[in-house]
Parts: structure tokens; sequence; C-alpha cells
């Protein structure tokens, strides 16, 4: 069986900057169930009382008469129930608050590491898993806390102070009350041991399901114009199930220990009550103590038999901490640099030397690729699908690290460069566009979060988006929808171009920026493109040739190598790869002649 160490050694390091927070929680824990124990105490001490009279422990402090003791008893009772009520008022508050405060640090926690981590560990992973981890998992060890730090330690304070009590009224009695004990936590160690495997299986079905919901509610429009909802319901069906069944397996284990332990009480019960009476009856100890022993033993047992909730509950807990420390413990593939580049020293000279890459278990993407790109100069580049135009993309940005040669910005590497500011230097149009669930405007300034109305306004007119903007109910402040769902594919694309114009970086980067715009749109972006692409590097990436034919050089890739380069009319001479691409793309006929 996996120890669950790990996730406990990091659980108790999260907990140390709170150290004077658990102190007085465990404190507060510790007075209330002190203060708990006292009215078998009390009990005890009515009991004798009454049948000593004059001659009782009371009557011992000064208080001879039975309606003055009885008064004592009453204000003491009322004092001591006053106090359990305030400590317990006092650790609820605190041990909430310490288990949302460490709930919010370690889903911070999580999450930042999530987003150092490369791109290959999403593009290998599940977006509903990584959800799960980050919510559902570390809810799990919130309601831990919330309820189990408590528990267990007033079950230790309840086994000290009850059992010293008992020694010192009644060894023999003591002895048979404790009997049990060694029972129940050989029971309880065996019941963790068989729990714990089951509840790493119900954490993982749980974030089976999630997966499949995260996915499918992201491929709602597949689903419905393929008519697969029945389709959809049984796969989760089938999930859902597999879930169902790994925690019904969990429950018939955790279910069976409370009333197994329970017999165990019975019989030390049964035994104390045979046996004090006995004592008493013969005179051994007093009414009173009887009275107190017998209340005071199920005070000691039957808290015993929330061990097993509690241990169900740390091991759901530790199930979902050995996950969120799992994420956490994901090596970071792609360090930052430690060199600084200030945004303004940027000129934008790009170098690729003898680059090689390949995606985990797949043939080489780029073979000694070599590429040059002059400061302030555009560079369109195409090629066939799968020939690495994205890869080169990837690699910029260090999303994924170069596996031979190296990647220099301005003559130096750029591993050498702080990530944050080498991904500040470049402005990105992906072709995949993301939108957030937000305004337009908040949309165009992600990423220049205090750009001016002004500005944003301006980004999107060389853009060509903004006609478009006006048109929409609130103009800048409509609400896109969740990823943008509300807008066209043209129009998510105009607003990502607008988002990377108002950045103002020196190197500009459009990857398949005009795929999902129409002709008219396409040719109003080109028309642009020479306000957009002035003072900055700009790498134009396109399957339509009609992008890149203005650039100052086209670089055509043939399985990750540069076939062919030069501008729009020298390629188109050559009747060379590119100009075969263009005879394809212009609808010409063999035969037909080439126009530049």
């Amino acid at each position: 069986m996996r120890s669950s160490a790990p996730g406990l050694q990091r659980l108790i390091r999260l907990l140390r900057p709170h150290r004077r927070s658990i102190v007085l929680a465990a404190s507060c824990s510790v007075l209330n169930k002190l203060f708990d124990l006292a009215p078998p105490v009390l009990i005890g001490l009515a009991v004798d009382v009454v049948v000593k009279r004059n001659g009782s422990w009371l009557a011992g402090f000064g208080v001879p008469s039975v309606p003055g003791q009885l008064t004592v008893l009453a204000i003491l009772s009322f004092l001591v129930w006053s106090a359990e009520s305030l400590f317990e008022y006092l650790y609820a508050l605190l041990w909430r608050n310490i288990a949302q405060t460490v709930q919010h640090e370690l889903r911070l926690e999580g999450y930042d590491h999530l987003q150092h981590l490369e791109m290959a560990f999403f593009e290998a992973g599940s977006s509903g898993r990584l959800m799960a981890v980050l919510n559902d998992d570390i809810n799990q060890l919130e309601r831990f806390l919330d309820h189990g730090a408590n528990e267990i330690l007033q079950l230790i304070t309840t086994v000290l102070a009850v059992g010293a009590a008992m020694v010192w009224l009644s060894p023999g009695v003591a002895g048979v009350a404790f009997l049990p004990i060694p029972v129940i936590l050989w029971g309880s160690l065996q019941f963790q041991h068989r729990l714990a495997p089951r509840y790493r299986e119900v954490r993982e079905k749980a974030g089976d399901v999630a997966s499949l919901l995260a996915n499918n509610l992201g491929g709602m429009l597949t689903i419905k114009s393929y008519a697969a909802e029945a389709w959809e319901k049984q796969r989760l069906e089938k999930e859902s199930e597999a879930y169902r069944l790994s925690n019904r397996r969990a429950i018939r284990v955790s279910a069976a220990f409370i009333p197994l332990i329970r017999f165990a009480i019975l019989f030390a019960f049964l035994a104390i009550l045979v046996i004090g009476g006995l004592q008493a009856w013969q005179g051994v100890i007093a009414v009173g103590s009887y009275s107190f022993l017998v209340f005071i033993t199920q005070r000691l047992l039957w808290p015993l038999t929330t061990l097993g909730r509690t241990l169900d509950d740390y091991q759901r807990c530790m199930a979902s901490t050995d996950r969120v420390v799992e994420l956490l413990d994901t090596p970071i593939a792609i360090a930052s640099g430690q060199r600084a580049l200030p945004l303004e020293a940027v000129k934008g000279t790009i170098e690729f030397d003898d680059v090689g890459f390949a995606y985990g278990g797949r043939l080489p993407i780029l073979e000694h690729f070599n590429l040059h790109v002059p400061a302030g100069s555009t560079v369109g580049i195409v090629g066939a699908t799968g020939s690495g135009k994205s890869t080169i993309v990837k690699l910029l940005l260090r999303l994924y690290e170069v596996q031979q040669g190296r990647i220099l910005l301005d003559g130096q590497p750029i591993t050498a460069l702080r990530l944050e500011d080498l991904r500040r230097a470049i402005g990105l149009v992906s072709q995949e566009v993301f939108l957030f669930h937000g305004t337009v405007a908040e949309n165009i300034a992600y990423g220049s979060f205090q750009a001016p109305r002004l500005a944003i306004e301006r980004a999107a007119a060389q853009a060509e988006a903004a006609d478009f903007i006006e048109a929409l109910p609130q103009g800048y402040d409509t609400v896109v929808g969740e990823r943008g769902q509300r807008l066209s594919g043209g129009q998510r694309q105009r607003i990502a171009l607008a988002r990377a114009l108002l950045k103002n970086p020196p190197v500009l980067i459009l990857d398949e920026a005009t795929a999902a715009v129409d002709n008219e749109t396409e040719a109003a972006i080109q028309r642009s493109l020479q306000e957009i692409t002035r003072h900055r590097t700009t790498l134009v990436i396109a399957h339509r040739l009609s992008t890149v034919r203005h650039a100052d050089r086209i670089v055509v890739l043939d399985r990750g190598r540069v076939v062919e380069s030069g501008r729009h009319g020298e390629l188109l001479a050559r009747q060379g790869p590119y100009a075969a691409l263009w005879r394809v793309q212009s609808g010409l006929l063999p035969g037909e002649v080439l126009q530049p």
C-alpha cells in the first residue's frame, strides 16, 4: 500500500505558518472536552450529596446543608455548560477559518504551479482531471481540517482525562474499561489499510467523471450536430456507474466499522456495570463514585466509535492530498532564465540556429532548422500541414524546449532570458483564438490590463474590428460569453489581433491569423498590415499565400526544413514548391500562366 506520508508531510508544511491559530484552536478543543466531561462528575457529586448528606464530599468545603450543596452544584453546572458552549464556539470558529485558509493557499499554490508547467503537460493530460484536483480534492482536505483535527484532539483528551480519573477511583474497573481500546485501535488500523486503496480509486473515478463532463460541455456543438446526445449519455452513465461502484466498495468497508466497535464497547460497559456495582454494594467504592464510573465509561468508550468516521475522512483527505501533491511535485521542465530583457531595448532580430525538435514519441518535426529574421522585417512562413510552421512559434515562445541547437533574440539565447520578459516582447495571434467570459473591451485589454479606453479603440480600429464592435448591442461593453461563443470566428480573430496590437510588442506573430475571417475582412487586415508591422519584427504563418504575398521574405517549409526563400515574385518565377502552392490556391489549370 502506498503511504500517505507525502500528503501528510505537505499538509504539515502548509499548517506551519498558522501555528498560533492552531495552538489556540487546539486549546479550545481540549478545554471544551474537559468541560464536556464535567457533567458526570457533577452527577456523581449529586448522588454523593443525596446518599451521604452532611457527610458528602462537598460538605467538607464548608457547605453542610443539602440545599446549600445542591445550590453549589447548580451554580457549577451553569458555569460548566456556559464554558463548554463558549469553547465549542471558539474551536469551531478557529478550525473552520484554518481549514478555509489552508484550502485557499493550497488551491493558489496548485494553480500557480500549474501555470508554470510546459504545454506538453496540458496536451497530454485532461483539463477535467486538473479541475477535479484543484476543486474537489482540495475541498476534501478542507472538510477534514474542518472537524477531523478537533475530533482527534478531543478523543485523546477524553482517553487521558477519563483514564486518569478512573485509575484514581478504581484501578480494577479502569483496567476493564481499557480492555477494548487495543482492540478498537487494531481494528481501526486494519480498516485504514483496507480503505486507503479504495479511496484512491474513488478519487481516480471522480477525476474520470469530471474529465468527461468538461470535455462534453466544451464540445456541445459537435454533440448536437451529430445527434450524439444518447451516445454521450451512455458514456457518462458508464463513468458515473464506475464511480458509484468504487464508492460502494469503500462504503461497504467503512460502514462495517462502527457496528463492530459498538460490540467491543458493549462488553466493556456491561463488565463495568457489573463489577463496579458489586464493588459499590460491598462498600469498596462509594455510590457516587460508582455513578461517576458508569456515566464516564460511556464518555470514554463511545467517542471511539467516531474514530472510524475520523479515519474514513482522513483516508479520503489523504487520497485527495496525494493527488494535489502529485500535481505540485510535477517538475517544471522549462525554467526561466535570469537575464532581464527590457521591452524598450528589444530590436527584434530572431535567429534559429541548427534547431532540432520532436514531440514526445514522434518523428522529428524540425531537423537542422536555420532561419534568420532581421529586426523590423516581415517574414512569411508557408508550407503543408505538419511541416513545422506552428512548432516554430511554440519554440520561440518557449512553450516547448528545443532539443538541439538554439534560438537567439537580439543575439541572446532565449533560454538565458527571463521567461516573463521574453513573452512580453512577443505578441501572438493564434489560429485557436481564446476569449474569456467578459466584455469586448476586457478581452482586447487582456495582458494590458491598465490600457485606457482610447488605446483599446485604436487597437480595434487597426485590427479592422471597430465597425462590428460598435454595431454590437453594448458596443465595447458587450459580454462575449464563455470562449467568445456569442461572436463569429472572424470576429473572435479580429479581437485577438486587436489584443496583440494593444500589447504593442516588438515581435508580432500571426499564426493563421486570417484563417477564420472572410475574404473581405482578410483584404481589410492586409491593407492594415503595413501599419501594423511598421517598426516591429513580424512572422506571418499562413496557409493562404495571399496573406504573405507582400512580406519582405517568404520561407517555404517542407518536413522541418527550408526548401525555398525569397519574395513573392521571385518564388513564382522559380516555378518551385511555392509556385505550385500558389497555382493550387489560385485555381489555375495546368498550362495557365502565373500572375504575381
